[in-house]
């Protein structure tokens, strides 16, 4: 009876211990999962996000844009103005940007005139040649080429200059003397380009008429006498009005735009290049964009 208890309470021991190691194993493996770092789970791409944050970033720059501009155009109708700046700004944006306006100006309005007349000969109407030139000129080529030309050599020109400054810590210096920044590195070359461009316009649609004289000489056998009566008779006051207007709006566009990026570099030389560069596309796209909707309300005002 004793060897069969002992046998039994044996039994019994060696079940419990069984269950034991078992629960104890199972415990451990539990708190082991717990604490082992977790795989991150492959998340879908997601296009959401980037969208935001690009629309975010577009909103905030399209904000610092405008409190420049509001601050730029407050601080240049009032005093002090550094003349001294807008003289030199104002040679180096206009006397600077004359012998480009010239040859390019005065090849487009050959250009136009090779065009026009080609299709208006198919017609018989090559006498009218005169006429389209004048009114293409003075109405939208002049304003668009003369701005796109000044975006490209004055709206860079002022981006790196301005980004330099940033990048050498010439700006803090001058904040740190008690000199504002806008009115003496911003103000001087905005109202400098708001001076010259509209001459810069003028000059170049005179140059693209007499191009466009020279060429109708030789391919349509017209006197200078005939092709200078039809393009002055086909201008009226609105048309002179319109491409008058547009080179000031361009003008603000193109200076505000290129001090903008030149006042935000960061990054070193190579934020210099990147501030120059997206100074250069804003600017060009800025241009054509308003210069749509601009010719659609000035035609709206004067044509209708």
């Amino acid at each position: 009876m004793r060897k069969a208890a002992a046998l039994a309470k044996y039994c019994v021991l060696t079940v419990d211990v069984t269950h034991s190691r078992r629960y104890a194993v199972e415990a451990l493996t539990r708190i082991m999962s717990t604490l082992a770092p977790k795989m991150p789970q492959p998340s879908k791409p997601s296009v959401f996000p980037f969208v935001i944050s690009t629309i975010k970033r577009i909103l905030l720059s399209l904000q610092d844009y405008a409190l420049l501009f509001a601050d730029t155009i407050a601080k240049a109708l009032s005093p002090p103005i550094y003349f001294g700046d807008l003289v030199e700004q104002m040679d180096l944006i206009g006397v600077g940007s004359l012998p480009i306006i010239l040859l390019t100006g005065f090849f487009i309005g050959g250009v136009m005139v090779l065009n026009t007349a080609a299709q208006f000969q198919r017609f018989g109407s090559a006498s009218l040649t005169g006429v389209v030139v004048s009114l293409g000129l003075v109405r939208e080529l002049g304003p668009v080429i003369a701005g796109l030309l000044v975006t490209g050599r004055n709206g860079s020109a002022i981006a790196s200059e301005l980004g330099s400054m940033v990048v050498t810590e010439q700006v803090d210096a001058m904040r740190a003397l008690g000199t504002d920044p806008v009115r003496k590195l911003v103000v001087p070359r905005v109202l400098a380009t708001l001076i010259v461009l509209p001459l810069l316009t003028a000059i170049a649609d005179l140059v693209g008429l007499v191009g466009g004289m020279i060429v109708s000489r030789f391919t349509l056998a017209q006197t200078a006498a005939q092709f200078w009566n039809q393009a002055i008779q086909a201008l009226e006051f609105g048309d002179l009005v319109q491409g008058m207007i547009k080179p000031i709006i361009f003008a603000l566009i193109i200076s505000t735009i290129g001090c903008f990026y030149g006042l935000r570099t960061r990054g070193g030389t190579q934020g210099v290049g990147r501030s120059t560069i997206s100074a250069v596309v804003v600017a060009s796209i800025s241009v054509i964009m308003v210069d749509f909707f601009l010719g659609k309300l000035l035609l709206y005002y004067f044509v209708s």
